[in-house]
């Protein structure tokens, strides 16, 4: 394979570099012959969609790569998978498609969740479905939180608190972690005290629960653009469902001003679009730029869906002998986080995308 240069301004440190690609893998030592491929611009880690469905709403590996290619498109080169019925882990053998890391099937309780998604248990059952998904995923098992209970007619917790502490410590011994969907305020106790490792949405934190997140290290993916439907649930629910529909309404009203209270507290936060889930895949910078709007500084939000979120999921950055990931743009996205929309190369695994 022919060794690649590059130089740009390195991001998050800002200084311009010569780099050096061979065999996949980043050198900072000159290699006689390199083809020069970027030569100015700005250098940015491989971008991280930290909550994504591939596989979701299609019907096989075809679709679900076309999925995962729009969001390699847009500049994603690192998945975290949160939950699909299909089992993508072919998808993981292309060299052409985002690094995936998976989680397995949702796991949420009889009628819970959305229908033919989850694998749906009874709350005795969990921690050995638990020990399944963590075996078939990639180091993260995704539960189902809260959910719509009919009978109520409004958001309710699924699980048990004890059973909630034994399925994190199956997890945790079979060396996952694990994550869960929560709209409500209700379910979040539970999960935190409980030990669970991240909350997806977490549109009804409080100051309470934030400053369990705190203390716990848990950390948050608010999927703001996912939020931005609410409105659109709670009106097809109102007619039946009119306390659930409220709730909905009163979550997407101050889901702004909880995450700004979340980040300022010092909850790691990272970008996440819950692409599959009713959101179009490809828009990892609407969600950078929602968390911007919501109280990061642009290189804040730009790290939660590149450097600081690659190290979460373990993956390092722009380093010697780190994986050659790495998106350049023309113009520096610090001061215009549009500028992300414009990739001008994009590597992956040491090769050009094209």
């Amino acid at each position: 394979m022919t060794a690649l240069h590059l130089r740009g301004v390195v991001l998050p440190e800002g200084e311009e570099r010569d780099l050096w690609i061979v065999n996949g893998r980043i050198r900072a030592e000159a290699v006689p012959g390199a083809e020069t491929i970027v030569d100015g611009g700005y250098l940015v880690p491989g971008l991280v969609d930290a909550h994504c469905h591939i596989g979701l709403a299609v019907e096989d590996l075809d679709g679900a790569a076309q999925q995962a290619e729009q969001d390699r498109d847009a500049g994603t080169l690192l998945i975290r998978d949160c939950g699909s019925p299909l089992d993508t882990s072919p998808l993981q053998e292309r060299l052409d498609l985002p690094r995936i890391v998976r989680a397995g099937r949702h796991i949420a309780r009889p009628k819970r969740y959305i229908r033919g998604i989850a694998e749906e248990v009874d709350p005795h059952d969990l921690p050995r479905i638990v020990a399944e998904q963590a075996a078939a995923g990639d180091g993260w098992v995704k539960l189902v939180g809260d959910y719509i209970d009919r009978d109520l007619g409004e958001l309710a917790p699924l699980w048990p608190d004890d059973i909630l502490a034994e399925a994190m410590k199956v997890a945790h011994e079979a060396g996952a972690r694990v994550t869960a969907h929560v709209f409500g305020p209700d379910a979040l106790a539970g999960l935190i005290d409980a030990g669970i490792d991240c909350i997806e949405h977490g549109t009804g934190l409080t100051d309470d629960t934030i400053a369990a997140m705190v203390e716990h290290g848990t950390a948050l993916v608010p999927t703001l653009i996912n939020i931005e439907t609410f409105p659109g649930i709670a009106a097809a629910g109102a007619g039946k469902f009119p306390r659930y529909a409220d709730q909905m309404l009163d979550l997407h009203a101050r889901v702004r001003p909880t995450v700004r209270y979340a980040i300022e507290a010092g909850i790691p936060v990272y970008a996440g679009t819950d692409a599959g889930g009713g959101i179009a895949h490809g828009r990892i910078v609407d969600e950078i730029i929602a968390l911007h709007e919501a109280g990061m500084t642009t290189e804040q939000a730009l790290g939660a869906a590149s450097w600081t979120a690659r190290g979460w999921l373990g993956w390092s950055g722009i380093q010697e002998s780190s994986a050659a990931d790495i998106v350049a743009y023309a113009e520096d996205p610090r001061v215009d986080l549009n500028a992300l929309r414009h990739p001008t190369r994009m590597i992956l695994r040491g090769r050009v995308l094209h």
